[in-house]
């Protein structure tokens, strides 16, 4: 049995062990992607935690007593099982596991306590037919190994808040057929971040990688607390056609005394300053059309700019999944009858000057 899995060992096929969010991030690392290390907590660890303990049929028989449609019971059912889960002593087993990761982690980035998100990672995230991404717990800046265990049980445990056993219900997935790693990655010390789509989010337009993104952690952009700056880049040209530099006023950062992220306020002078140079958002574009090759499908991306580093060594992609609205819809041409080919292609033929 495996309680961790690096990252680099990690790829699509390793969904069931590590769920949607770690075996992207395994996908892209093997696609020759630039992502930050780390590893998972497996689903297995998550099994063994609650089978160990003996909370595993305390919380089926909690959800079987459930009242159906009745708030109050959801949210007593969701409190009850969620402080289940965070109250139960880990096996010396996985903890030395997470220890053992965690310190070859530190090891390899050369710091003694490295900072490191720990994400909740499900194994009915990221499907083409489910919106389950998003519902379970992400903690940022997290340092030493007691601080990442306990957020590791903070996360097995939000599997199971309110709204994530509600949309279960409604969709027809059984509780125990949900289960959930935890990915523990080197935070990126952002200057900047955001999310990108292989699409024009608007309209579908294929053509188009658009870039959305702001000052600090990306929180700020996912979140929608602060309006962010847009690039909307031609894919064929790698130019960029329309820019919009917003008034920043947030930006999410790690704060030193608090030992926590905070919404802190943007230098007034930095406020309407565009967050991306020319550049990076070249270099971005390029990293978006790579994983969009690799999966053969428009993708939904989130990106982190690394303010130690220098370009292109800065620019890392946090997370990719499949774009699910404009992909779930009847493939149509955009004008007439032309495929996105021909109207890329005719793009393209525009710019070309031939001698005279």
């Amino acid at each position: 049995m495996e309680y961790i899995l690096n990252f680099k060992n990690l790829n699509k096929s390793y969904l069931p062990q590590v769920g949607g969010k770690n075996a992207s991030l395994g996908e892209l690392i093997n696609a020759g992607i630039r992502v930050p290390p780390g590893f998972a907590v497996t689903t297995e660890s998550y099994l063994r935690f609650i089978t160990d303990t003996g909370i595993k049929d305390d919380m089926s028989r909690i959800l079987s007593e459930m009242k159906a449609g009745d708030m109050n019971s959801l949210n007593a059912t969701s409190e009850k099982i969620q402080q289940m889960i965070r109250g139960a002593v880990m096996s010396e087993g996985i903890r030395s596991a997470i220890d053992e990761g965690y310190g070859e982690l530190c090891i390899f980035c050369s710091l003694e306590s490295l900072p490191v998100a720990v994400r909740s990672s499900a194994t009915a995230e990221d499907l083409p037919t489910a919106s389950f991404a998003g519902q379970q717990d992400t903690y940022l800046w997290i340092q030493g190994l007691d601080q990442v265990i306990e957020k590791v049980q903070r996360c097995w445990a939000s599997l199971y808040t309110a709204r994530a056993i509600d949309y279960r219900i409604k969709n027809n997935f059984p509780h125990d057929k949900v289960l959930i790693s935890v990915g523990v990655q080197k935070m990126v010390n952002s200057k900047a971040a955001g999310v990108m789509f292989t699409l024009n989010p608007t309209d579908g337009d294929l053509s188009k990688v658009v870039i959305e993104g702001s000052w600090g952690l990306g929180e700020t952009v996912v979140s929608g607390s602060v309006n962010p700056d847009k690039f909307v880049v031609d894919k064929v040209m790698m130019e960029t056609t329309d820019v919009t530099v917003s008034t920043k006023h947030i930006e999410c950062v790690y704060d030193i005394e608090k030992g926590e992220t905070v919404d802190a306020d943007v230098d007034e002078k930095m406020q309407c300053v565009c967050c991306l140079e020319d550049k990076e958002v070249k270099g971005l574009v390029k990293m978006a059309k790579n994983i969009e090759g690799h999966y053969g499908c428009p993708m939904d991306i989130e990106w982190a700019i690394d303010k130690d580093l220098t370009f292109p060594d800065n620019l890392f992609i946090v997370q990719a999944r499949p774009e699910t609205v404009w992909s779930q819809r009847k493939a149509k041409s955009v004008i007439g009858k032309k495929s996105g080919r021909q109207l890329l292609m005719e793009q393209a033929m525009k710019r070309i000057k031939l001698p005279s």
